[in-house]
């Protein structure tokens, strides 16, 4: 049969009943360095209270239970989260912005409480994004392992 026939994909007949979801989508590990985990982390961030220092801990698990098909450890939190620490000392030199405590009792994060950090985290957000479009964009162009 061609294209144009009756043996064409055009025209799909009806899922039959019972048939089950297909977008089904294995958990994932969230890793140090990986775009996809920056930009959850930072979405997160965005959303957190000003000006008090919450328990990584905390944050890990708003993760967990916001993404139920990731898996975050707190120390890929920590990465993602001292990334940004640095992002904003180089943006502004100073360390007032996000500020990773992990010297004394269990690690928090304390968020400038300043206008300026929306904007700035709204940048963080994008940065992220666009490295997330970056992979998939690539991972779309790979060759296909039947060599098509």
């Amino acid at each position: 049969m061609n294209a144009t026939g009756n043996g064409s994909t055009r025209q799909l007949r009806p899922r039959p009943a019972g048939m089950p979801d297909a977008d089904l989508r294995p958990p994932v590990l969230a890793e140090s360095g990986d775009p996809f985990t920056a930009l959850r982390v930072v979405d997160l961030v965005a959303t957190l209270p000003r000006g008090r220092a919450i328990p990584l801990s905390e944050i890990v698990a708003r993760l967990n239970a916001t993404h139920l098909d990731w898996l975050f450890d707190e120390r890929v939190v920590a990465d993602a989260l001292l990334q940004l620490q640095a992002n904003w000392m180089a943006d502004y030199r100073n360390m007032s912005g996000i500020v990773l405590e992990t010297d004394e009792g269990p690690p928090t994060l304390t968020i400038e409480g300043s206008s300026r950090v929306d904007h700035w985290i709204v940048r963080q957000a994008l940065r992220a994004a666009d490295a997330c479009r970056e992979v998939l964009r690539d991972f779309s162009l790979r060759e296909r392992p039947t060599g098509e």
